[in-house]
C-alpha cells in the first residue's frame, strides 16, 4: 500500500510538471522568441497600406480587374464571397461554406476539371489578345493545394504584363520593374522557382497609378 501512494504521488507531480513545462513554459517561450525575433512573421505577415491591413503577403486575394496581375485559380474563391453567395439554393446549400482552404481535388478525367479549365482558359484569352492557349503557364489553369496561393510564376506575369500595362496606364517598363521587385527567388538559390508575389505586385501598381 505503501509503494501504491508512492507511485501515486510520483505520477501525479510528473503530470504536473509536464503540464507546467508542456502547457506554460514551452508556449510561452516559443511565443516570446516568435514575437522578438520574427514579430511580422508571427502576426501573420500582413501588409500595411495608409494604416489599415490589405491583406497578408503569405495568403492570396482574388483579383479579377484587367490593371492587375491574376493569381492562380481558387477552389474556395480565396475565400471571397458576396451577399448573393449567402442565399440559399433550392436544396437549401449556399456558395458560401465558411472560412477553408482546400483544392477541387479532381482527377484528370473528371468531366467537371475540363469543363473548369475550358472557361477559365477562354477567359484568358479574351482577356490577354494575342496569347494563345499553348502559351498559357500551367499554375495559372492549375488550382494549388491549399487555394491560398500568394505567388504565380515569373512566366504567369510576364504573359499578363501587356494587359496591365495598357490597363493601368502605366508603361510597360514600369511593369517589369514592379515584377522584379515583387519576385522572391528559390530558397537557398537551390529550392522551388522563382515566384512573384500577385498582391505584393498589385500593390505597387495600385500606388504608382495614383500618382499619375
Amino acid at each position: 500500500m505503501k509503494e501504491f501512494f508512492q507511485y501515486t504521488k510520483q505520477s501525479i507531480l510528473v503530470t504536473f510538471m509536464l503540464l507546467i513545462i508542456c502547457g506554460l513554459i514551452y508556449p510561452f517561450a516559443v511565443t516570446a522568441v516568435a514575437q522578438m525575433l520574427f514579430n511580422h512573421q508571427a502576426n501573420g505577415s500582413f501588409i500595411d497600406v495608409d494604416g489599415e491591413w490589405v491583406g497578408s503577403e503569405i495568403v492570396g486575394q482574388d483579383f479579377t480587374a484587367p490593371e492587375y496581375f491574376w493569381g492562380r485559380v481558387s477552389a474556395v474563391n480565396y475565400n471571397t464571397y458576396t451577399k448573393k453567395d449567402l442565399v440559399p439554393d433550392a436544396n437549401g446549400e449556399t456558395a458560401y461554406s465558411g472560412v477553408s482552404s482546400g483544392t477541387f481535388n479532381y482527377a484528370p478525367s473528371n468531366p467537371e476539371l475540363r469543363k473548369r479549365m475550358e472557361t477559365d482558359i477562354e477567359q484568358f484569352l479574351n482577356a490577354n489578345p494575342g496569347v494563345k492557349r499553348e502559351q498559357i503557364p500551367a499554375d495559372l489553369m492549375t488550382a494549388s493545394g491549399s487555394g491560398l496561393d500568394p505567388h504565380i510564376s515569373v512566366d504567369a506575369a510576364h504573359i499578363q504584363m501587356k494587359r496591365v500595362a495598357q490597363s493601368s496606364g502605366l508603361s510597360l517598363d514600369e511593369i517589369k520593374a514592379i515584377v522584379k521587385n515583387n519576385t522572391e527567388s528559390r530558397v537557398f538559390g537551390l529550392f522551388g522557382e522563382d515566384k512573384v508575389n500577385v498582391l505584393g505586385a498589385n500593390l505597387d501598381i495600385f500606388k504608382q497609378m495614383k500618382e499619375k
